[in-house]
């Protein structure tokens, strides 16, 4: 009899590197398709082959435009990768402006290793160029929200919206009478611009993000916490640095904070200063789909967003960071792993009237997680800084559902699952996740390790 297989390629005991391989007797399918970031040994594992060959996989079905879901498809396809690439509108644009930036960084870094000779490869060469990265784009399909679509006889897929992001997506495919879902990364269910997560009701097997599996993130009132944070720090003196995301967080920081100020809950002279031109670009492109993706409308946003100086320019960095007056300062990277953001880490950090304000999950081995950790230095560009400055982090501003928000998603279903198996997360927050579960809702449960082929059923 023939088999329906899954095997977790990344993502497994780790929140990073997403590539989850279905193969079924027609087709194989790789949902999602990301970059391993965080600790070296993680990113090594960019550069190791796959277990499976590029040209086997027939096509890829894309949750979101995260770099750890979309990061690896240039390489892809460079390896030999000929099929489609399924994905939402908004999942499209974004993927397209994040491959660009991350093909320019490895060229750059690779550049940067021959100039310094830090590298044992002669020469160094970037996992993929921006070119191969433009290659890769004639594969994007984009596919409406709840819009099926037929992959073969026996397999289509459907998306819904799951919050998170701008674009992202469950997905929903029936394969030889079963129903398989993948969660993608779910979001909260109170957004300050996006729906709450749609849900599918019925599902076999369920594959599924555990990133706060072990956490809630509490029901305090975000926004007067963070109102809280500005004003306390305004007042001895300082400035709010928030290292986000560019993409999703930043818009979401936007919003907010041009709404605190309409409401004079922050002063409204208070300088508010995105500084990441990746961030830059995912704001209009968020406008762009406001009203069809976003629960504030177009015209609502572009007013919050007013409030706020927009910089792309490096010289406007070192300006702003020049500049002694108390602001806000929204820059990449939200894990602290690069970007502009370390360049105001170095000036911001050692002052005590400073805050530093963490949104975001920090994956282990980041600048971010030993902040949280209590870290009394950062090590940035060769040199040691010290932590002087005060380190919060408001956890009500995550983009990624809690435990008692992922356990609500898995209710939603009218009759239990076969079995759900967990990726995204790493091990402490998985099991956590595993045995509440198991224990309140009496569903088998799987951890999946990587590379690991697990039976779902034959046919």
């Amino acid at each position: 009899m023939d088999q329906v297989t899954l095997q977790s390629l990344g993502a497994a005991e780790t929140v990073t590197g997403s590539k989850h391989l279905l193969k079924t007797p027609e087709l194989n399918i790789l949902i999602d398709c990301g970059l391993f970031q965080g600790v070296k040994y993680l990113r090594e594992q960019n550069w190791e082959s796959l277990s499976i060959e590029a040209s086997a996989i027939d096509l890829i079905i894309l949750t979101h435009a995260h770099l750890d879901h979309c990061g690896y498809i240039p390489l892809l396809v460079k390896n030999g990768f000929k099929g489609r690439i399924y994905m939402s509108a908004p999942t499209s644009e974004l993927s397209e402006l994040i491959l660009l930036d991350s093909a320019k960084l490895q060229e750059e870094d690779a550049e940067r290793a021959n100039r310094y000779h830090y590298t044992k490869h002669k020469p160094a060469k970037p996992l993929y160029t921006i070119e191969e990265a433009k290659t890769s784009f004639n594969h994007f399909v984009i596919v409406g929200c709840d819009e099926k679509i037929d992959l073969s006889d026996h397999l289509h897929f459907r998306f819904k919206t799951c919050g998170h992001i701008l674009g992202a997506c469950s997905v929903e495919l029936s394969c030889y009478g079963k129903i398989i879902v993948f969660s993608g990364d779910i979001g909260r269910n109170q957004s300050a611009l996006l729906p709450k997560p749609d849900f599918f009701t019925v599902a076999d097997y369920i594959v599924m993000e555990s990133t706060y599996g072990d956490r809630l993130h509490g029901d305090a009132d975000v926004y007067q916490e963070l109102a809280d944070l500005i004003n306390e720090t305004v007042s001895r003196g300082g400035n709010v640095l928030i290292p986000s995301f560019a993409v999703g967080r930043a818009q979401e920081l936007i919003y907010m904070l041009g709404l605190l100020k309409e409401q004079d809950k922050i002063p409204t002279y208070l300088p508010v200063v995105l500084d990441t031109p990746m961030g830059a670009s995912a704001t209009k492109i968020f406008i762009r789909y406001a009203d069809e993706y976003a629960t504030c409308s177009k015209e609502n946003y572009l007013k919050m967003s007013n409030r706020v100086t927009i910089n792309e320019e490096y010289m406007g960095t070192l300006q702003t960071i020049k500049d002694k007056k108390s602001k806000i300062v929204i820059a990449a990277s939200g894990m602290l792993s690069g970007g502009r953001v370390l360049e105001y880490l170095k000036h911001y950090l050692p002052n005590p009237a400073n805050a530093i304000l963490i949104i975001g999950f920090q994956a282990e081995g980041t600048r971010g997680r030993a902040l949280l950790n209590g870290s009394h230095e950062l090590k940035i560009h060769g040199r040691y800084y010290g932590v002087k400055a005060k380190v919060t982090e408001i956890m009500g501003l995550s983009a990624h559902a809690d435990q008692a928000e992922l356990m609500g998603w898995i209710r939603k279903y009218h009759t239990a699952p076969k079995q759900i198996m967990l990726v995204h997360g790493e091990p402490s927050a998985q099991e956590a996740l595993r045995v509440k579960i198991q224990t309140e809702l009496q569903i088998p449960v799987k951890i999946m390790r990587r590379n690991q082929e697990l039976l779902l059923f034959t046919v």
